[in-house]
């Protein structure tokens, strides 16, 4: 666990790095955002940054998004400054955490980011034996290829696999190499040097460094342009990389772990993807089987994003009642388990019963064509459920003929406003776009002459 503190916070900072180092994190400390931005570019790279309330939070965020550092940011201030609290919050801060540091708050936060990071849930067979045999290839140094439909949990298996490997001291990096353009995902690898295109102003540590002496992630490594997989090849078989706009080799030491949700072969077949490259990450694979086939992890799951959400929404927890329950097992989940998150993050903030009831689970993905888990044992009661199910928003489609998409956005953003009684931070976590684009959006419509709901709460 990698920490990095931002600003003075009049003394305070070197308590808040004692108590993160008892706990086991690294601890980086910089002045201010722009030392940060700077470390972090040159493979100073961090897990959680905490930062001064006092600096300039939005634009730190808006920097990160454009430099493409993924990181959670959580804001702390001396004090219970609330107004400042809360503009932190909406500029994109995860939480405010007041000063003097509570050790049990310090703890508990890395902690969390810790366990979001690779709790690893498999009850079902089908998944036990592929955890069986990713423990045990997790101490050696083979690359490791998962493979598996999206949303199946391939970053939180890699992330598991290093926890329980020698490395798991060191730096574990992820790539997303279907979101970052081809123009620059070279230079998110390999790194760059100042000058070396338009609008590389100074030099720029690669992730493939940053790694060096962990693990780095290639995440839907088969999306790669065919030519960047000839420098991947050789930087995975040569141990060294250069950065682009130099000559100089630099030595790294990674284990890779790449990650598909193609059929890699047949993309080797079509000439999509080098066959030496796919030889070369396919020292084992880990084929990760779709939620609808582990029938037994859908109820611990479920269960599991219930409580993280009512936490994070700061809501009591609840039961699924056996009604929803049986709902959540019938269903395809095409998106697998990313789904099935979204899902029971949306249930536990509509729900209005002790538990969460079955009018509180709206599922995209339909039931499942043979059943499986409870509703196996019991045909006659689905047969009976079937008929009885109305179709909901029967013709929406054709009902959106004619309109434009700007016009169907707002409708949306608004009825779900609505629906969560005003609470803004609820309706952009269930419409999943941020609280400032959110934000955006209705002082837009509101300009316009749109009534827009008001929170209770004022969220």
């Amino acid at each position: 666990m990698r920490l990095m503190i931002i600003g003075q916070l009049e003394g305070y900072i070197s308590q808040a790095g004692k108590i993160a180092l008892q706990r086991g994190a690294k601890v980086i400390h910089c002045e201010d955002t722009e030392q940060a931005l700077g470390a972090l570019m040159n493979g100073k790279g961090a897990d959680l940054v905490m930062v001064d309330v006092k600096q300039k939070i939005g634009d730190f965020i808006e920097r990160l998004k454009t430099e493409r550092i993924h990181l959670p940011v959580v804001a702390c201030g001396v004090g219970t400054d609330a107004r400042s609290a809360v503009k932190a919050i909406q500029e994109g801060a995860k939480e405010y955490v007041p000063l003097p540091p509570d050790a049990e708050l310090i703890a508990a936060i890395i902690e969390a980011v810790t366990d979001d990071n690779s709790k690893m849930i498999a009850n079902d067979p089908s998944m036990k034996s592929v955890v069986t045999l990713a423990d045990k290839i997790a101490p050696s140094e083979a690359t490791v290829l998962i493979t598996g439909e999206s949303g199946t949990g391939k970053e939180v298996m890699s992330r598991h696999i290093h926890a329980k490997s020698k490395r798991k001291n060191g730096p574990f990096i992820a790539v997303n190499c279907a979101a970052i353009p081809e123009n620059l995902l070279e230079s998110e690898l390999f790194g760059h040097e100042k000058g070396a295109f338009t609008g590389a102003s100074a030099r720029r540590i690669g992730k493939f460094e940053e790694a060096s002496g962990g693990t780095l992630l290639l995440d839907e490594v088969s999306e790669m342009h065919v030519q960047l997989q000839a420098k991947l090849l050789r930087a995975i078989q040569e141990k060294e990389i250069t950065r682009v706009g130099s000559n100089d080799a630099v030595k790294v030491d990674v284990r890779i772990i790449a990650t598909s949700n193609r059929n890699l072969e047949e993309s080797v077949q079509k000439g999509e993807f080098r066959e030496d490259l796919y030889f070369r990450l396919n020292v084992v694979n880990l084929p990760l089987p779709p939620l609808r086939e582990r029938p037994a992890d859908i109820k611990i799951l479920a269960q599991f994003f219930v409580d993280k959400y009512a936490e994070a929404n700061g809501l009591p927890t609840k039961k699924i009642s056996p009604e929803a329950m049986q709902l959540l097992c019938d269903c395809q989940w095409r998106g697998n388990i990313r789904e099935l998150e979204n899902t029971m993050h949306r249930a536990i903030l509509i729900s209005a019963e002790d538990e969460i009831e079955e009018a509180a689970v709206f599922l995209q993905s339909g039931p499942l064509s043979s059943p499986t888990g409870e509703a196996a044992k019991h045909p006659a009661k689905t047969l009976q459920k079937a008929p009885s199910a109305p179709v909901q928003n029967e013709g929406a489609v054709e009902n959106l003929i004619g309109r434009t998409i700007a016009d169907v956005e707002r409708d949306m953003i608004l009825n779900t406003l609505d629906h969560c009684l005003g609470n803004r931070t609820h309706a952009a976590k269930i419409l999943g776009i941020s609280i400032r684009t959110l934000r955006n959006k209705l002082n837009q419509y509101k300009d316009e002459g749109a009534n827009i709901p008001v929170s209770a709460t004022g969220q």
